[in-house]
């Protein structure tokens, strides 16, 4: 998600962090459940239940956005629990893709292919943000959103029309578009650190 687009995002799902405050959820037991469904997800795309699968893949989502909005609406954010929910983030994304490779419905090739497209967007801005100090570098032309839209169509598609491969093509497509953000991500920390000196 463009870091532009962010406050929306997060002053509309403030109220469903609400309704979790009040159900006694904390960010860190909806992390654990997001977590919990990626693994799911991945399993059952490994069995080739992909109508299934996409929908532990759509919880998965949900909590993961749950446990944001818990935390800016209980006031319970910790920095731990955003590193957590970070690293929660890439294991799902693991879990999933394994799940898609070990199905064989996808060739292993074009699974790491965009396993690696997903990390090194991600890892992009992460150095930024760290080495770089910069207040958000959540630049390019697809976020996870994005991402995650393309895996749900191609998997959805891939239990109708197998013939025609929609999985492997939204794999390549979500490889693509994350090798161009990461590219952006580079352009886009060049200009606003300029030559900007270690220890500056």
């Amino acid at each position: 998600m463009h870091y532009k687009r962010r406050p929306g995002y997060e002053a509309r799902s403030e109220v469903f962090g609400r309704v979790c405050v009040k159900l006694g959820l904390t960010p860190n037991v909806l992390t654990a459940l997001s977590f919990a469904f990626s693994i799911l997800s991945g399993v059952l795309f490994w069995k080739r239940e992909f109508l299934l699968g996409t929908a532990a893949l759509l919880l998965n989502a949900l909590t993961d956005m749950l446990d944001g909005a818990t935390a800016r609406a209980g006031k319970m954010g910790t920095i731990f629990g955003g590193v957590l929910d970070h690293v929660s983030d890439r294991y799902a994304e693991f879990f999933v893709l394994m799940g898609i490779l070990l199905s064989g419905a996808v060739a292993p090739g074009w699974v790491l292919f965009a396993q690696f497209g997903i990390i090194i967007a991600s890892y992009t801005r992460a150095a930024a943000e760290s080495i770089g100090k910069m207040e958000t570098c959540a630049v390019g032309i697809a976020g996870r959103l994005e991402k995650f839209v393309l895996l749900v169509a191609g998997a959805i598609l891939q239990n109708f029309v197998p013939q025609y491969n929609p999985l492997l093509y939204a794999l390549i497509l979500m490889g693509l578009i994350s090798y161009v953000t990461s590219i952006q991500r580079l352009i886009f920390a060049k200009k606003q650190l300029g030559e900007r000196r270690e220890g500056e």
